[in-house]
C-alpha cells in the first residue's frame, strides 16, 4: 500500500471544528423548519395539505440533489486528501454543472406536467387542496436549480473542512425564509403563493452565494472561469459512481416510508397521529449522528485520497464512538422527557400514550444500533463502496422494514408498533452487514481517483 504521509491528517480540534457547526446547522434546519410550519398553517388546513403533498414530491428530489452532492463531495474531499486542487477544482465545476442542469430539466417538467404528476401521484384530491398543491408546486420548481446549485456547495466547502460557511449561508437561508413568510402570508395574505415565493427567494440568495464563494481563487476547492463549461466525461462518470448507487438507495428508501405511511393509516387516527409526532420528535435525538456521518465523508475520503487507509479506519473508529456518546445522551434525554414532549401536541389520550411508547422503544434501540445502521455506511461510501451499501440498504429496507412490519401487523395485533419494530430490525441487519464488511477492509483497496 502507497503511503503518500503518516503524520495524523485531523487533529482533535480539526474534528470539532469540522462537526460542531454541523450539528448546529442541522439543529438549525429542524427548529427554522418548524417555525416555517407553524406560520404555514395560519393560511389554512387546504393550504396545510397542498404544501404537505408537494413536499413529499420535493422532499424526493432534495435526496437526489443530496446524492449528487455525496457523490462530489467524495471525490473532491479524495482529491484534497491527495492535494490535487486542480482536479478538485475540474471535480466541482462538473458537479455544479450537472447537479443545476439536471435541477433545471426536473423543474420544466413539474412545470410543464403541473396538475396531471399531481393526480397521478395523489389521486382526485379536493379542489382547494389541489388549486394550492399547483401553486405550491411550480413555485417551487422554479427553486430547484438553486437548491441543486446549494446542495453541491455546501458539499463542496463541507470536502474543505469548511462547515462555519456552510452553517452561516443556513442561518441566512433560513432566516430570510421566515422573514418572507412573515411578510408574503402575515403583511401581504398571498397565502401559498406567499410561502413558496419566500423558499424561492431564500433558495435564490443560498444558491447564488455559495456559487460566488466557490469561484474565489483563494478557496482550496474553487471554480475557474464559471461560466466557460466543457464536458469531462470521466471526471463526472467518477461523481456519478458515488452519486447514481446513493441516489437509488435514498429515493427507494422514501418509496419505503410511503408504503408504510399507507399501513400506519390503517390502525387508525390515533395510531397516525403518534407515528407523526414520535418520527418529528425523534428526529432531534438523531441529528448529532446525522452531522457526523456527514463529517465522516470528508474524513475518510480525504484519507483514502491520501493514501492512508489506515487513518481512514482509526477516524472512522473514533467519530462512530462520538456517535454512541452523543446518541446516548439525546436519546436518554428522550426517554425521560418523552411524556412531555409527547403532551405538546394536545392529542388524545390514546394517541399520547402510544407516541411515549414509540418514542421510548426509539430510544432504546437507537443508542445500540443507529450508528452502525447509519454512519458506518458513509465511511464506506467516501471509500468508494456504495454500490455495496446501496444493495444492503434497499434489500434488507424491503425484507425487514417494510416485510416484517406488514407481517407483523398481519398476525399480531400489536398496532403501529409493528412498523417500529420492521425498522430496528432494519437497523440490526444493516448495521452487522456493514460492521463485517467494514472490518474486512475490502473498501481499503478502492480507487477513485
Amino acid at each position: 500500500m502507497e503511503q503518500v504521509k503518516k503524520e495524523p491528517m485531523f487533529t482533535r480540534k480539526m474534528l470539532v471544528a469540522l462537526i460542531v457547526p454541523l450539528i448546529f446547522e442541522q439543529l438549525l434546519n429542524v427548529f427554522v423548519g418548524m417555525a416555517d410550519s407553524v406560520m404555514v398553517s395560519s393560511v389554512g388546513e387546504a393550504a396545510v395539505s397542498g404544501i404537505s403533498l408537494v413536499d413529499s414530491i420535493n422532499f424526493l428530489l432534495i435526496q437526489l440533489f443530496a446524492a449528487l452532492a455525496t457523490g462530489g463531495a467524495v471525490i473532491c474531499s479524495q482529491y484534497v486528501g491527495k492535494r490535487d486542487s486542480d482536479n478538485a477544482g475540474r471535480a466541482a465545476k462538473q458537479l455544479i454543472y450537472f447537479s443545476v442542469m439536471f435541477a433545471i430539466v426536473l423543474g420544466i417538467i413539474a412545470i410543464i406536467f403541473n396538475r396531471p404528476l399531481l393526480q397521478l401521484i395523489f389521486g382526485q384530491v379536493e379542489d382547494d387542496v389541489m388549486q394550492n398543491a399547483e401553486t405550491y408546486f411550480w413555485l417551487s420548481a422554479l427553486s430547484y436549480p438553486f437548491l441543486a446549485l446549494y446542495n453541491a456547495g455546501a458539499a463542496l466547502f463541507r470536502s474543505m473542512n469548511k462547515t462555519k460557511i456552510t452553517l452561516i449561508i443556513a442561518l441566512m437561508v433560513n432566516i430570510l425564509n421566515v422573514i418572507g413568510n412573515a411578510i408574503l402570508i402575515y403583511g401581504f395574505n398571498m397565502g401559498v403563493a406567499g410561502a413558496a415565493t419566500s423558499t424561492l427567494f431564500a433558495r435564490m440568495v443560498g444558491g447564488i452565494v455559495i456559487f460566488w464563494l466557490l469561484c474565489k481563487p483563494k478557496e482550496l476547492i474553487h471554480i475557474e472561469h464559471p461560466f466557460q463549461y466543457k464536458f469531462n466525461g470521466s471526471m463526472l462518470k467518477r461523481i456519478l459512481q458515488i452519486g447514481i448507487p446513493t441516489g437509488t438507495e435514498n429515493s427507494l428508501f422514501q418509496l419505503g416510508k410511503l408504503l408504510l405511511s399507507h399501513l400506519v393509516a390503517t390502525f387508525g387516527t390515533a395510531a397516525i397521529s403518534a407515528n407523526a409526532i414520535s418520527n418529528t420528535l425523534v428526529g432531534l435525538s438523531n441529528i448529532p449522528g446525522s452531522a457526523i456521518g456527514l463529517a465522516m465523508v470528508t474524513v475518510v475520503g480525504q484519507c483514502m485520497g491520501a493514501r492512508q487507509p489506515a487513518q481512514a479506519s482509526r477516524y472512522t473508529g473514533k467519530m462512530l464512538g462520538l456517535t454512541f456518546i452523543l446518541m446516548n445522551i439525546m436519546n436518554l434525554i428522550m426517554f425521560v422527557w418523552a411524556p412531555q414532549l409527547a403532551g405538546i401536541y394536545n392529542l388524545s389520550a390514546e394517541a399520547t400514550d402510544t407516541a411515549i411508547t414509540l418514542i421510548r422503544s426509539f430510544a432504546i434501540a437507537a443508542v445500540i444500533f443507529w450508528p452502525l445502521s447509519f454512519n458506518i455506511p458513509n465511511a464506506l461510501r467516501a471509500a468508494g463502496d456504495a454500490k455495496f451499501t446501496m444493495v444492503v440498504s434497499i434489500s434488507s429496507m424491503f425484507v425487514f422494514r417494510v416485510g416484517l412490519a406488514y407481517l407483523l401487523a398481519y398476525v399480531t395485533d400489536l398496532g403501529v408498533i409493528t412498523v417500529w419494530l420492521g425498522m430496528y430490525a432494519d437497523w440490526i441487519v444493516r448495521g452487522i452487514i456493514y460492521s463485517v464488511r467494514f472490518l474486512q477492509g475490502k473498501w481499503k483497496n478502492i480507487r477513485l481517483v
